[in-house]
């Protein structure tokens, strides 16, 4: 017969077991990720941008040794640059991954905004004004790579930024990615200075959380969050630009982002849990894109698709996909 101490030791030693056969898997699949990464030889280069007597941070990342497959700039959204789209864990950069696949990937600081130099006036940093910064992006990359047209992929505020100069500029403009698109206004509030100051509750918000409040460690692990929030304190410091904003904070039915005027094919990807995306607006706006384009609803995923542990590989996947097909 087995005492009930002896039994209370085996339940112990079978959850210990389960546990670091958990741990191990995890650490696993790390590994793994970690292992594709060091097989690469990237190559970040800087390239000087001036515009509006301004010095922009414009980066170029790719594999060495590899026959480019094409271009694509990433546009970051409101309050945090471009670092977003390469946090440096595992395998969750999105712009490793599409190096990896072939890509030169171009990474560009709105002014104001992480390595860019700052204008003396935040609100002057709207839609607009980085809609140049973008269009004078993707001409220098035109300039030194010799190319007719460069794929674009917007975040957040980078879907209205990609897109105020849409008709303008659909000659500089290959395939074209919305992720997290914001369509309408988030709301009627009062943006009184001219710099939004960044704190570290603030570069957390986006991640999903439980009834507590606290991150979700299921969806989101803290190696992410932690090199997540780390690069925004290292990069965009205190403060960033509020005129865009202070645009945003508008009425709930003011239209910021308009699909009509978009001609070039377009990949519009986001979760259904996000709170910035009114996905029935959304989808009945995806009807006026042109013939090619595509619409991803990742279900469970937020504003944040791209570094949640369930959802990062199919938005890689679904972006990859969308980028190297036939139009």
């Amino acid at each position: 017969m087995i005492k009930k101490r002896e039994l209370f030791s085996l339940s112990t030693f079978l959850v210990v077991v389960a546990l670091l056969a958990v741990s191990t898997t995890a650490l696993a699949q790390t590994t793994d990720a970690s292992r594709r990464e060091n097989a690469c030889d990237y190559r970040d280069v800087v390239y000087p941008l001036e515009r509006n007597g301004l010095q922009l941070h414009l980066a170029c990342l790719s594999v060495d040794g590899t026959e480019p497959r094409g271009d694509v700039l990433l546009v970051h959204g409101l309050t945090y640059s471009s670092h977003v789209f390469d946090v440096d864990y595992a395998d969750y950069s999105l712009v490793r991954f599409l190096a990896r696949h072939g890509f030169r990937v171009w990474r560009i600081d709105i002014a104001g905004y992480g390595r860019s130099e700052r204008p003396d006036d935040g609100f002057a940093v709207t839609a607009e004004y980085a809609a140049q910064d973008i269009r004078a992006a993707l001409m220098r990359i035109r300039e030194l790579m010799k190319v007719e047209t460069v794929d674009l992929l917007g975040w957040s505020w980078g879907t209205i930024t990609t897109c105020v100069g849409a008709d303008r500029d659909s000659e500089l403009i290959g395939r074209r990615v919305l992720y997290a698109p914001v369509l309408t206004g988030l709301g009627e509030f009062a943006i009184e200075d001219d710099y939004h100051h960044n704190e570290w509750e603030h570069a957390a918000e986006d991640f999903q959380k439980d009834e507590s409040g606290s991150i979700r460690l299921d969806v989101v692990e803290q190696p992410v969050v932690d090199a997540f929030c780390s690069n925004c304190w290292r990069y965009d410091g205190d403060d960033s630009p509020n005129g865009g904003r202070r645009e945003a904070c508008c009425s709930e039915t003011t239209i910021l982002l308009d699909f009509e005027k978009i001609s070039s094919p377009t990949l519009v990807i986001c979760g259904d849990n996000d709170p910035y995306v009114n996905l029935p607006l959304v989808r009945k706006s995806f009807e006026k894109l042109p013939r090619g384009s595509k619409l991803v609803v990742i279900p469970g995923a937020s504003h944040v698709a791209m570094l949640e542990k369930p959802y990062y590989r199919e938005f890689q996947e679904r972006v990859l996909e969308f980028l190297t097909s036939e139009q």
